[in-house]
């Protein structure tokens, strides 16, 4: 990519929540990442976003973020 100047738009975010199955509120969580992402990009930062309880990720990560980027 080289630079984030390059970055057209943010197209869309996905945050997998590591949580118990009794936890419903993992938007909640994903939106310190949306509103970082609108703070970095501004208006071109504005994207469509899901968000997913899982029981486990990886490495133990509490939070998995994947992003469509448009550049």
């Amino acid at each position: 990519l080289g630079s984030l100047d390059r970055v057209r738009r943010i197209v869309k975010v996905m945050g997998l929540v590591n949580s118990s199955s009794e936890f419903t509120e993992q938007h909640l969580v994903m939106n310190g990442c949306s509103e970082l992402i609108v703070e970095v990009f501004g208006e071109i930062g504005k994207h469509a976003r899901s968000a997913f309880g899982v029981a486990q990720i990886p490495l133990g990560a509490c939070v998995e973020i994947e992003m469509i980027v448009e550049i």
